[in-house]
C-alpha cells in the first residue's frame, strides 16, 4: 500500500486537531492562525505517527516566544506541546537571548533555522535539568519548533504561577528556588537567565521551573551576568512575600564552590561538542 500523500498526511491531521476547531474565541482563531502553520502541522503529525501524541487540545498559556497546547497520549495521558510562533515579531523578541552564543552561528539569518535551533536548545536544556534531578517538566521530544514534555497541573487546569499563589511558607519555597539556581548552576552546569515568578510554576506545593530556552552554560561569556540577574529577580519576589532571602553573594560562594568531581563538567562539555556536531 503506498505512502499517504503531503495532502493526504495534512488533511489527516486537520482532522486530528477537531478540539481546535471548534468552541473557539476571536482570541484562539488568532492564535491559530499564528502556530499552525503548513510545517508545524506536519511536524505534529509526526508525533502522532510515533505514538507520542493523540490529541492537541487548547492553548494553556502564551508566551514571548510560542504557545503551550494541552495534549493527550493514546492512554490519555496530558502532555504540555509547545510551539515556537516562526513570525519575524518571535525572532526578534528572542534574538536577544542568543547574541555571541556559538550554538545559534549561521542561523541568526534565517527565521526557521532561528527557531527550530531555539526549540532545540530549550529541549537539551531540559534534559540537562532533568537529569540532574532538578525541578523541570520531563523533556519528551523535539522536532522543527515544537517540542513535548511533562504536563504540569492536573485535571482541570495548569500548575498556577507562583505569582499567583498564597505561599504557607514563603521562606521554604525560596529555598527550593534558591537551590535550583545553585544546583542548576554546579549540577547541570546551566544558568537560567530569566527566571522569576512568571516561569515558576506550584504543583502540589512545590516549584517546578519551566520556561528554560534562554538558560545558558555556566561557562557562557556573561553567565555570571545571569545570574546575578536572576538571584536580584528572585529575592525581590520573595523579601516582598516576607520571606527570609539571602545575601547574594552568598548564594554565588555556594555556586562557586569546587567541584568534588572534575568528571560531570567533562561528560557536559562531550555532550556540548556532540549537539555541535550534530547541528
Amino acid at each position: 500500500m503506498p505512502a499517504p500523500s503531503y495532502e493526504e498526511q495534512y488533511a489527516y491531521l486537520e482532522k486530528r486537531i477537531d478540539a481546535l476547531k471548534t468552541t473557539r474565541t476571536g482570541d484562539e482563531h488568532q492564535t491559530e492562525g499564528e502556530v499552525f502553520d503548513r510545517k508545524t502541522l506536519m511536524t505534529i503529525y509526526d508525533f502522532m505517527k510515533r505514538g507520542l501524541i493523540d490529541k492537541v487540545h487548547h492553548p494553556i498559556s502564551t508566551g514571548k516566544e510560542g504557545n503551550v497546547f494541552y495534549a493527550t497520549d493514546e492512554d490519555g495521558d496530558p502532555l504540555a506541546l509547545k510551539i515556537y510562533r516562526t513570525s519575524t515579531s518571535t525572532f526578534k523578541k528572542v534574538a536577544k537571548y542568543v547574541e555571541g552564543d556559538p550554538r545559534f552561528k549561521g542561523t541568526t539569518g534565517n527565521r526557521w533555522k532561528f527557531i527550530y535551533a531555539w526549540a532545540a536548545k530549550e529541549f537539551r536544556n531540559l534534559q540537562r535539568y532533568y537529569d540532574s534531578e532538578l525541578p523541570v517538566p520531563e523533556p519528551i521530544a523535539n522536532s522543527q519548533n515544537c517540542l513535548l514534555m511533562e504536563y504540569i497541573g492536573d485535571e482541570t487546569s495548569p500548575a498556577p504561577q507562583l505569582r499567583s499563589v498564597e505561599l504557607d511558607d514563603p521562606t521554604d519555597t525560596y529555598d527550593e528556588v534558591v537551590s535550583f539556581i545553585i544546583d542548576g548552576w554546579r549540577d547541570a552546569h546551566l544558568v537560567h537567565g530569566d527566571l522569576s515568578e512568571y516561569n515558576i510554576l506550584m504543583e502540589d506545593g512545590e516549584p517546578v521551573v519551566i520556561d528554560v530556552g534562554q538558560a545558558m552554560t555556566a561557562d557562557f561569556f556573561n553567565a555570571k551576568e545571569l545570574l546575578d540577574r536572576d538571584i536580584a529577580n528572585i529575592n525581590r519576589f520573595f523579601k516582598n512575600r516576607g520571606a527570609d532571602v539571602v545575601d547574594p553573594e552568598k548564594i554565588k560562594e555556594e555556586c562557586f564552590a569546587p567541584e568534588d568531581d572534575d568528571e560531570e563538567d567533562e561528560d557536559y562539555e562531550d555532550d556540548d561538542e556532540e549537539e555541535d556536531d550534530e547541528e
